[in-house]
C-alpha cells in the first residue's frame, strides 16, 4: 500500500481520537505528530469545538472525542477514510449548481484525478435524460467522483452498472438492509427511490480521457420534506431503517468503496464478481416491465442483463429483445 500524504492538524487530530475511541488522547502526542506546541494543539481543538465537535479533558491523560457535527465534514470525512487506509482528495461546498458540472470543470482546468466533489445542496442537480434531481440541504449525500481512466470507450459499457452494485453492497452492510437496483442506474425500496446515478464522459478519438460519476443519495432526509411530486416515491435510508445515519462516517465509506470498484474496475477484476452481485442486486429480473425509448415502448419479463450490460427482455410473443438504453418502468 502506498504511503499517504501527510494530513492537515484538522485530520491528524480527529483520526488520532477516533482511533483511541473512549480512550483519551494524549496532547503531548499530538503536539509531537503535528510538530507544535501543545498550546497550538488546543488552539485547533478550539477551532474543532465551533465547527460542532466536543471534547472532554481527562484529567493527566489527554483529551476524548465526545461529539462530531451530524452535517458533512471534510476533515472528519477524511479522517474515517484514512483510518481505513485511503486516501481522497475532497471538495466540500455548501452549494454547487451541479457537482457532476463541477468536477468536470475541475478536471477542465487540471486538477489532479481521482478526487471527488460533495455538496450539501445542488441548485441544478440532475439526473439521466436531463432530468431535475431534488438536492435540497437536508441531510442527503451529492458527490461526484473524477476521473482520467484513458480507456477505450468500448470498455466503459459495464461502468455504471458496477457503481450501482457496488454502492448497493455499501448500503446493505452499512445499514443493514438491502436495497434493488433498477436498470440502469436507480437504488430503489419497495418500489421507491433512494438514489441516482449519472456518469459523463469526455473522449479523445479512441480513449476516454474525463470520466465523472455522480450520485445523489437519500441519507437522512424525512418523509415530510419531500416536494409533493415525489411524496411517495422517494424515500431516504432513514426512512427505510428508521434511524438517522452517520453521514460523515458514511460517505467515507463510500468514498473508500468507489475508489475501490474504480480500481477493479480499470484493471479488470472486477468480471470476477459483477454477476453474483448483479443477480443479488437486480430488482427487475422475472418482473413485468415496460421499456421506452422515445415513442417507441416494448413490455416483456425481464430476464436480467447480457455480457455488455443490455437489458434483456423476452416478450409478448416469446422473443427476445436487448436494450443498452431506456426508461424502465415495472408494470405488476
Amino acid at each position: 500500500m502506498s504511503k499517504l500524504p501527510r494530513p492537515t492538524p484538522e485530520v491528524l487530530i480527529l483520526g488520532a481520537m477516533l482511533a483511541a475511541g473512549k480512550n483519551p488522547v494524549s496532547g503531548a502526542a499530538l503536539a509531537r505528530q503535528l510538530g507544535v506546541s501543545r498550546v497550538a494543539v488546543w488552539q485547533q481543538m478550539e477551532k474543532l469545538r465551533t465547527q460542532g465537535f466536543a471534547f472532554t479533558a481527562v484529567r493527566a491523560r489527554g483529551y476524548r472525542l465526545t461529539a462530531c457535527p451530524t452535517v458533512l465534514h471534510a476533515s472528519l470525512i477524511v479522517a474515517h477514510l484514512r483510518s481505513h487506509g485511503r486516501d481522497c482528495p475532497l471538495i466540500l461546498l455548501d452549494e454547487v449548481d451541479s457537482t457532476n458540472d463541477e468536477a468536470a470543470r475541475q478536471l477542465a482546468e487540471g486538477r489532479a484525478a481521482p478526487f471527488a466533489v460533495i455538496a450539501r445542496r445542488q441548485s441544478k442537480g440532475r439526473g439521466r435524460l436531463g432530468r431535475a434531481w431534488h438536492s435540497a440541504d437536508n441531510g442527503n449525500l451529492y458527490v461526484s467522483f473524477a476521473f482520467r481512466p484513458l480507456l477505450a470507450p468500448a470498455r466503459m459499457q459495464m461502468f455504471t452498472l458496477w457503481m450501482g452494485v457496488n454502492i448497493c453492497e455499501l448500503v446493505a452492510n452499512f445499514c443493514g438492509v438491502t436495497p434493488g437496483l433498477k436498470w440502469p442506474n436507480d437504488l430503489l425500496f419497495d418500489r421507491r427511490k433512494a438514489g441516482g446515478m449519472l456518469t459523463e464522459a469526455r473522449m479523445d478519438a479512441d480513449q476516454i480521457r474525463d470520466l465523472v460519476f455522480g450520485l445523489g443519495l437519500n441519507v437522512n432526509s424525512s418523509a415530510g420534506t419531500w416536494p409533493r411530486e415525489l411524496a411517495g416515491r422517494a424515500i431516504s435510508l432513514a426512512e427505510h431503517t428508521r434511524a438517522p445515519l452517520d453521514v460523515n462516517r458514511f460517505a467515507a465509506a463510500l468514498l473508500g468503496r468507489v475508489l475501490l470498484a474504480y480500481g477493479r474496475f480499470v484493471d479488470g477484476s472486477f468480471h470476477e464478481t459483477f454477476a453474483d452481485l448483479w443477480n443479488r442486486y437486480d430488482l427487475l429480473r422475472g418482473q413485468t416491465v415496460a421499456v421506452l425509448q422515445g415513442e417507441h415502448r416494448v413490455s416483456g419479463t425481464a430476464l436480467g442483463i447480457d455480457d455488455e450490460g443490455a437489458l434483456i427482455l423476452r416478450t409478448a410473443r416469446n422473443g427476445t429483445a436487448r436494450f443498452r438504453a431506456g426508461e424502465v418502468t415495472i408494470e405488476k
